[in-house]
């Protein structure tokens, strides 16, 4: 074996270690569960449980801050999962939106075509007529492979009472085309003028035949997605511009600089709605690696809803000429986010606590940024004695920050369950604070522990978390 073949082996099998923790440390603590996992499970659908619902939540307002809040000219919209099915025609989904596929005859398991000449070492750009002349077999018993096949990746469904061809509408696969046949409701609505930007947040649906790394490819998934709608001739400037804008948002929230990186796509992996596109890359533990997608769409998508809807989506220039906007997109997930900040926020360090119990353990910490955590403030009493008044600090605190109450445990074993699931402030209240009506504050990365009067620890917390 050479040495590069090693190295790759060994970050695999590293990335394959951590991918284990994660999902074991997402289950036991109540940040990710398998979907419907009494009745088995279901494949590639995921449940967030109390903290991971708390991560996700600030992941979804930190993006929205970014976008919608601090910009003059992005606003947001939230448009229906169920719309027109002659939507999905004018997107080219319908016709396009497909993956090739084979199956063994002898074991039936299915296979992505491309997935499959990729593994081994073939190009993927195929033609399916050509499919069998490679010789290729099935990966899991050797068998014979069928012919290849395009397999729609929208989920299917109907509306009204009788199911037939006139009642099939489709599961949004993306939350783009709100956006864009929305797009003379809110440029009416909200008086804005080109350049400008409509950010949504939501729930998108693809029946992927290969999902899989946890939470990283999921059947369904949430989007955060913005179309920033320009003239022509302003492409280049704001394909560039939001590259760096979005790039910029995860070194703001912390994300090591190192594991981040851009990717151009190549004019035979583009989509057919784009002009050129650019991913943000994160080192996961895995093989795949796109984060977060900016594409120039040109004036694809408008020019097909006017086509086929028969309106009219022109805006007027300064000039008074008319032009329809093109489009550069900024497409991330709100899953693939949340997982990213959780595995770049992982972290493993001997234990820092001096007592005979623990001190040969290693402990985890989750050095999430403050905004992200799911929880900002723990109260942890010293004493079950002094459950009472460590409560009606907890109920002081929990007005401006989500907290957490905790008196089980000895106050170590407390901290490092804090400091497994990101929690960047401990306050604990002792013995000494029915005295001088003071708390102490310990910094989870700093390790530094403030004495606080309790007068003063809401002004402490607020400028310390930054809300």
């Amino acid at each position: 074996m050479s040495k590069k073949s090693a190295t790759a082996e060994g970050h695999l099998a590293a990335g394959q270690g951590l991918m284990e923790k994660m999902v074991s440390l997402c289950k036991r603590r109540g940040f990710i569960f398998q979907s419907s996992e009494i009745y088995g499970g279901i494949n590639s659908i995921y449940d967030y449980g109390p903290l991971g619902v708390e991560l996700k939540n600030n992941v979804k307002k930190a993006w929205w801050q970014a976008m919608v809040q601090l910009k003059d000219n992005i606003i947001g919209l939230d448009s229906g999962i169920l719309m027109h099915p002659k939507i999905w025609e004018a997107s080219g989904h319908l016709a396009g939106f497909t993956d090739p596929l084979v199956d063994c005859k002898q074991c039936k398991k299915r296979f992505r075509a491309d997935h499959l000449l990729k593994a081994k070492g073939l190009k993927p750009d195929f033609r399916p007529q050509d499919f069998k002349q490679h010789g290729l077999k099935c990966l899991e018993c050797g068998g014979e492979l069928t012919d290849v096949r395009d397999f729609n990746l929208m989920f299917k469904t109907f509306m009204g009472a009788v199911e037939d061809r006139a009642s099939e509408i489709y599961l949004r696969p993306e939350t783009a085309q709100g956006i864009y046949v929305n797009f003379n409701n809110v440029m009416t609505a909200s008086r804005q003028r080109i350049p400008f930007g409509i950010a949504q947040i939501g729930k998108a649906f693809r029946n992927e035949i290969t999902p899989g790394n946890f939470t990283f490819r999921m059947r369904e998934f949430e989007q955060m997605e913005m179309q920033f709608f320009i003239e022509p001739e302003a492409e280049k400037q704001w394909f560039e511009f939001w590259q760096q804008e979005r790039y910029g948002w995860y070194l703001n929230l912390g994300v090591n600089k190192n594991k981040l990186k851009f990717r151009e796509h190549d004019k035979k992996e583009l989509a057919h709605y784009c002009r050129a596109a650019v991913d943000i890359e994160y080192d996961f533990p895995f093989a795949d690696r796109e984060l977060e997608g900016v594409h120039n769409r040109g004036d694809f998508d408008l020019s097909r809803h006017q086509e086929y809807s028969g309106h009219d989506l022109q805006v007027a220039a300064e000039s008074g000429q008319k032009f329809l906007p093109h489009v550069i997109e900024t497409s991330g997930g709100v899953d693939r986010a949340t997982l990213m900040f959780l595995l770049d926020a992982y972290t493993e360090v001997e234990t820092r606590s001096g007592d005979e119990e623990s001190k040969h353990e290693t402990e985890v910490i989750l050095k999430l940024d403050k905004r992200l955590a799911p929880i900002k403030v723990a109260v942890l009493p010293l004493s079950k004695k002094l459950d009472k008044e460590a409560r009606e600090v907890f109920d002081l605190v929990r007005q401006s920050h989500m907290s957490q109450y905790d008196v089980a445990g000895a106050i170590g074993r407390r901290y490092r369950r804090q400091d497994e699931i990101g929690t960047p402030y401990c306050v604990t209240y002792d013995f000494d604070s029915v005295e001088d009506g003071k708390v102490t504050v310990r910094d989870r990365d700093s390790m530094k522990q403030d004495r606080v009067a309790i007068a003063e620890l809401k002004d402490y917390l607020r400028e310390k978390c930054n809300v």
